[in-house]
């Protein structure tokens, strides 16, 4: 059985339009497994559920049918990440990179400078070496990319159960989302959490995922499980071979196929 289990999810929303209500069926029979350490990518059409299934299996809304058990806890018992699309909101302006970092350790009851210890320790232990120096810079003196760097190590200070990660890199420029790839890649091959990644960007999920889960249209169904057998660590430069061409290529070939692209 998989870390995560998702197992009979069931999920409308309803809207109203010209006063008349509008059932939309999101998820209708949906299962889904993803093992201890797997660093999971989901990459579907716009609209198909896939931040609705994040933000279940966080706990932040309930199935209307179905269960979601992570190890032998549900959502609600579990430690869990969640890294939104929009960074701006995701660090608290009035705390230095260390402050941000320390902070959910501080929740969970250690000691202020025990805390701040820890960060630090941390930025070394997970080879965040741009952090260097900015250790008392507040968000507002750091670049958008750097941000969103903090925000990845404060997610995962405390190593939550699992890590889930909403087109977190989305409105960065190339350059920037390729640095917090590689970024990423390395603090997961570090703490061995559980990452789920939505992305919609199709080498972008190929590159980050052990599997890359393909969904379908509403009401969503797993199209196909593409498994990544690249070599790893892995470079930027592996999106010019032809094992990752021949991975994009059948994934491109699904998703237009679902789309009658």
């Amino acid at each position: 059985m998989g870390h995560i289990v998702v197992k009979n999810l069931f999920k409308t929303y309803v809207t109203t339009i010209n006063g008349k209500e509008n059932p939309i069926c999101v998820y209708d029979d949906f299962n889904l497994s993803v093992e201890k350490g797997e660093f999971l990518t989901i990459f579907g059409p716009n609209g198909c559920g896939k931040t609705t299934l994040l933000t279940i299996i966080a706990g932040l809304i309930g199935p209307d049918k179905g269960t979601v058990k992570i190890g032998e806890k549900s959502p609600a018992e579990a430690d869990v990440g969640f890294i939104f699309q929009n960074f701006d909101d995701s660090l608290f302006p009035w705390r230095t990179t260390l402050q941000n970092l320390s902070f959910p350790l501080e929740v969970r009851g250690m000691p202020k400078k025990e805390a701040i210890k820890k960060a630090k320790g941390f930025i070394k232990e997970t080879g965040l070496t741009n952090l260097t120096g900015l250790e008392n810079s507040y968000p507002y003196q750091l670049s958008g990319g750097l941000q969103q760097l903090v925000a990845v190590a404060r997610a995962l200070i405390y190593k939550p159960d699992v890590l889930l990660m909403d087109e977190p890199f989305g409105s960065l420029d190339f350059q920037t989302r390729l640095f917090l790839q590689d970024k990423l890649l390395g603090i997961w091959k570090k703490t061995e959490v559980t990452i789920i990644f939505v992305s919609h960007e199709i080498n972008e999920a190929i590159y980050l995922g052990n599997r890359m889960v393909l969904l379908s249209k509403r009401p969503a169904r797993i199209k196909e499980v593409i498994h990544n057998n690249l070599p790893s660590p892995r470079s930027q430069s592996i999106m010019t071979t032809v094992e990752f061409l021949e991975l994009k290529r059948k994934a491109l070939s699904i998703f237009t196929e679902e789309m009658n692209l």
